[in-house]
C-alpha cells in the first residue's frame, strides 16, 4: 500500500489530445475474477486483469484463505480451494482503500466456518457497513463492526462464518452491486437456494460470471419488473480462461477530456460496454459528445467495443435519476462536463454519492466552487451552470483541490486541469493507484 505521505501533482492546459490507447482492466471484473476462480476446483488463468491496489488486495486475502495466486508475464494463475474449501487467516485482512474488497470478501466468509477481521485506510474505516450486514446476518453470519456516533457500522470489523447458512429471499433495498454481490458469494456455499430481488438494475458482472463458472444461476422478471436471481448453493464451480476487458469507469476520464479539450481526438481501445455501466456514455452523447462504438463484439460474454471520442461542444441536460446505477462512479467526472457545457445540467437521486470513498457530492461541489463554477448543492445532486466552453479559473494561481484521499476526484480534477487558466493542483495523486495505475503517464502521452 502506498505511504501517509500526499503527493501533489499539477494539471494544466497543454494542447489538443491525441491518439490510440488502451486503459487497465475492469476493476469490477477483476475483482469477480479472482473470488470466482479461487472457488473453482482446480487452475484458472486470467489476462487483463486490473493490478491496482484494490485488486491486489483482493488477492493477498484470497491467499491468506488457501488460494494459490501466481502472475507469470500477463497471466495470473489462480489454483482455486473449491467452494466450501476457504482456510482460516492467520491475520487481519488489509483492504486498504477498497470497498468492493471488503464487501464482497464478507460475503465469501459469511457461509464458511471460519472468521476474519476486515481493516482498511482512514477512508475505508469511515464507509458504512451495514447494508451488507444485514443479509449476511439473515443468512447466519456473526458480525461484529465498530458503531460511529451516528451509529454506522464500520471498520474494523469481524466475520464470523456459518455452514451450513440459511438460504434467504432478500430485497435489495439500494441499488447495490456489491451488496447483490456479497449475498450471491455467501449463498455458493449454502444449501438450498438464495433468492435476491432487484428493483433497480445494478452492474451484472458476478450473474454473467458465475454462469460461465458453472453455477446454477437464473434471473427472471417479477410481476412489478423487478430482477430476480436465484442461485442453487453448494456449488461447484469450473475453473476457466477470463480475458478482462478495460474498465469504462476509467475509460470515462479521458473521454471527458477528449470533449471537452479543443481540437481532440482519440480511439480508447478494449473497453467493456455493458450496458449495466455504460450510462456515462449515453449522458454525454445526449449533451452532444461526439462519442462512437467501434469493432463491437463479445469477450467471456461481456460487450466490449474500442470508443472514439472527438471534441464536442456539450449542451447542459437533466439527468434522469433512473440512470444513476449503470454510471454511479462516473458522476465526478460527468460535473466536470457539465462545467464546460453550455447552460444548466441536473442530477438527482444521487444519495449513494455521499458514502463512497468520500462524499462525493460535497468534494465536487468544493473543488468546483474554487475553479469558478456556479453550482447549487442539493441532499441528492448537484445543479452545475456551465461555461459554455470556456476555460475555468478560480482568480488564483493553480488552486490547490482536496481530495479527500479519494481516486475518482482526483482523476476528475486532473481532467479538469486540462480546462483551466493556469492549472490546478491536486493535494494528493498516490490514491489514483488504486483503481488506475500509470493514470498520470497516460494523460501525459496524449497531450504529447
Amino acid at each position: 500500500m502506498t505511504s501517509n505521505t500526499p503527493q501533489p501533482a499539477t494539471f494544466k492546459p497543454s494542447g489538443a489530445l491525441s491518439g490510440k490507447i488502451s486503459v487497465p482492466g475492469d476493476k469490477s471484473i477483476s475483482h469477480r475474477a479472482l473470488i470466482f476462480s479461487a472457488l473453482a476446483v482446480g487452475k484458472s488463468r486470467i489476462t487483463g486483469l486490473l493490478e491496482g491496489e484494490d485488486v491486489l488486495a483482493t488477492a493477498d486475502a484470497l491467499r491468506a484463505m488457501g488460494a494459490r495466486i501466481e502472475k507469470k508475464d500477463d497471466v495470473w494463475t489462480v489454483h482455486g480451494v473449491g467452494v466450501g474449501g476457504l482456510m482460516q487467516p492467520d491475520a487481519a485482512l488489509e483492504m486498504g482503500n477498497s470497498g468492493t474488497s471488503t464487501r464482497l470478501l464478507m460475503g465469501l466468509i459469511a457461509s464458511h466456518a471460519i472468521s476474519a477481521t476486515f481493516i482498511g485506510d482512514a477512508s475505508l474505516t469511515k464507509r458504512p457497513m451495514g447494508r451488507v450486514i444485514e443479509p449476511l446476518s439473515q443468512m447466519g453470519a456473526d458480525i461484529r463492526a465498530r458503531e460511529t456516533s451516528d451509529h454506522k457500522a464500520c471498520l474494523p470489523l469481524t466475520v464470523r462464518g456459518i455452514c451450513p447458512a440459511i438460504p434467504i429471499e432478500y430485497r435489495l433495498p439500494v441499488a447495490s452491486a456489491q451488496v447483490k454481490s456479497a449475498i450471491l458469494l455467501a449463498s455458493l456455499n449454502t444449501p438450498g437456494i438464495t433468492r435476491i430481488i432487484e428493483p433497480v438494475l445494478t452492474r451484472d458482472h458476478s450473474e454473467t460470471m458465475l454462469k460461465g463458472f458453472g453455477a446454477q444461476i437464473s434471473v427472471t422478471t417479477d410481476a412489478d419488473g423487478s430482477r430476480v436471481i436465484s442461485l442453487t448453493g453448494e456449488a461447484e464451480l469450473q475453473p476457466q480462461k477470463i480475458k478482462v476487458p478495460g474498465d469504462p469507469s476509467s475509460a470515462a476520464f479521458l473521454v471527458v477530456a477528449a470533449l471537452i479539450v479543443p481540437g481532440s481526438d482519440i480511439l480508447i481501445e478494449n473497453v467493456g460496454i455493458n450496458p449495466t455501466r455504460s450510462g456515462l456514455f449515453e449522458v454525454l452523447q445526449n449533451m452532444g459528445g461526439d462519442i462512437s462504438f467501434k469493432k463491437q463484439r463479445t469477450v467471456g460474454g461481456e460487450p466490449v467495443a474500442d470508443i472514439h471520442v472527438k471534441h464536442s461542444p456539450l449542451t447542459g441536460i437533466d439527468v434522469p435519476a433512473h440512470i444513476a446505477p449503470s454510471m454511479i462512479d462516473e458522476f465526478p467526472v460527468l460535473f466536470i462536463a457539465a462545467a464546460l457545457a453550455s447552460g444548466e445540467t441536473t442530477t438527482r437521486g444521487l444519495h449513494e454519492l455521499r458514502v463512497k470513498e468520500s462524499d462525493r457530492l460535497s468534494q465536487m461541489a468544493k473543488g468546483l466552487e474554487l475553479l469558478g463554477v456556479k453550482l447549487t448543492e442539493k441532499d441528492d445532486g448537484l445543479v452545475i451552470e456551465g461555461s459554455g466552453g470556456k476555460p475555468l479559473s478560480g482568480g488564483r494561481a493553480k488552486p490547490v483541490i482536496e481530495t479527500a484521499l479519494d481516486h475518482r476526484i482526483a482523476m476528475s480534477f486532473a481532467v479538469a486541469g486540462l480546462v483551466t487558466k493556469g492549472g490546478l493542483t491536486i493535494d494528493d495523486i498516490k490514491p489514483v493507484e488504486t483503481s488506475f495505475p500509470g493514470f498520470d503517464t497516460l494523460m501525459k502521452q496524449l497531450a504529447s
